[in-house]
């Protein structure tokens, strides 16, 4: 269920006791019944303010987080909705001028059923302003941090909200561009959800209200901790001896057995266990096959994208891409395993754009500025999988293949008999050590060396 917080309960549930402190700013002149003069507007405000003590529609200001200093915007739904208008404006900007003067993470707890009617344009031009100070304070590599109350609509969902760097939403939110009141009639009601938007991959998690702080807590030591310095090791370590496969067509047995370690085996052995993933493309999808996230390695953060052993979905390279390039803005080294046959090449991943998603995820991965590191850890399907490498700082495992395309695939593009398949892996020299010789992997690394 989601909450029925005030602004200052909603404070309370995520910071410290007592560390609140309130954002001055010079309060807004307001002229007679706003802008438009609208009838009654100013009477409107007056029994808002006497009815929730606070004076406009959010409350902003500083305070601590489990131990970490934070920026907080909070709604207060109960004063004209939660509605966005130019004082509203006037608060936001000075929390977010604040945040980036500081260098401090911004987190949202939103609850607002969008702009201002009795603003008008003036109000709804305040989106603009948000989106401004929003794109100014990442550009400063600060975090921000979005958590979706009950109900999160309109203007405030498309700029605070769904602008955010991570989104959290509270079970049993509504959460949408278009509120109750103009949604088209027999609309499905379950995609003006918080679960509707965590499945079609514009929410990153759902948090229950009790389990808030920690996990704020938590993702403010993620993107706004220590750092390391250089490219992350990969997990596991260097071993020297033969590969495992004699020939091609073994390395691949090796690679598609399913006893050998998948992603999740190599990121518990990485990570001390304080890992918060995200979740989605932000365009519509989302893909099991690929895990991303953030974790803290020998006291410091690295953000990670796992392929999980399937063929890798468009949503799956839009999520990396979002993963590295938000890792990137932010100075957090990331770390790649790669593992699957290849991209999903059925009709429907087409028409989802996957030419465009592996080529935004080649991009981000060439273009990045922070350390990347990758290791090859079972499957590495042709472009699907090279996608998600970093060039130059690319490992492999014993039981992993690398190749052009699978061998099946290479020796039907060839004209070759199906029972030739095993000689065309031989050829194409995909074992790791092969890949060693070649200078695509910069060695092997085992997760479980030899005693």
């Amino acid at each position: 269920m989601a909450d029925l917080w005030t602004a200052r309960e909603a404070i309370g549930a995520v910071a410290n006791p007592g560390s609140f402190s309130d954002v001055p700013h010079s309060p807004h002149v307001r002229e007679c019944d706003g802008p438009l003069g609208w009838p009654g507007y100013d009477e409107s405000t007056v029994r808002a303010a006497a009815r929730t003590g606070e004076r406009e529609s959010v409350v902003c200001g500083t305070a601590s987080i489990g131990g970490r200093a934070a920026v907080l915007v909070s709604f207060e739904f109960g004063f004209l909705g939660g509605s966005l208008g130019e004082p509203t404006g006037d608060l936001l900007e000075a929390a977010f001028t604040l945040a980036r003067e500081r260098r401090t993470p911004l987190v949202s707890l939103i609850a607002t059923g969008g702009s201002r009617m009795q603003e008008g344009m003036r109000a709804l031009a305040q989106l603009q302003r948000v989106t401004r100070q929003s794109a100014l304070l990442r550009d400063s590599g600060t975090p921000q941090i979005a958590v979706l109350r009950d109900p999160t609509t309109g203007g405030g969902w498309a700029t605070l909200g769904a602008g955010a760097d991570v989104v959290l939403a509270l079970p049993g939110a509504q959460v949408g561009f278009a509120g109750s009141r103009v949604r088209p009639p027999g609309a499905d009601p379950t995609a003006y959800t918080a679960e509707g938007q965590l499945t079609a991959g514009h929410v990153d998690a759902l948090v229950r209200p009790g389990e808030l702080r920690t996990a704020l807590a938590d993702w403010l030591l993620l993107l706004a901790g220590p750092r390391d310095a250089g490219p992350p090791e990969p997990p596991g370590t260097p071993v020297g001896e033969p590969d495992r496969a004699t020939s091609g067509q073994e390395a691949v047995a090796l690679a598609r057995s399913p006893g050998r370690p998948r992603a999740a085996a190599y990121l518990a052995a990485y990570f001390d266990g304080r890992v918060r993933e995200i979740s989605g493309d932000r365009c519509g999808g989302t893909d099991p096959g690929m895990r991303c996230g953030f974790g803290i390695h020998r006291g410091r953060t690295v953000a990670y994208a796992a392929q999980c052993g399937t063929a890798t979905r468009p949503a799956g390279y839009r999520t990396a891409t979002r993963l590295v390039r938000l890792a990137d803005a932010l100075g957090v080294p990331v770390l790649t395993l790669i593992d699957t046959p290849g991209a999903a090449n059925d009709a429907e991943a087409e028409r989802s754009g996957a030419g465009a998603a592996i080529a935004g995820l080649f991009t981000a991965m060439a273009t990045a500025r922070v350390p990347l590191t990758t290791l090859l850890i079972g499957e590495g399907g042709s472009g699907g999988a090279l996608a998600l490498a970093a060039p130059g700082n690319t490992w492999a495992t014993p039981d992993s293949y690398f190749s052009v395309i699978a061998p099946e695939a290479a020796a039907a593009i060839l004209k070759r008999a199906p029972d030739r398949a095993g000689e065309t892996a031989d050829q194409l020299r995909l074992r790791p050590h092969d890949l060693v010789e070649l200078g695509i992997a910069r060695g092997v690394v085992s997760l479980f060396p030899p005693s």
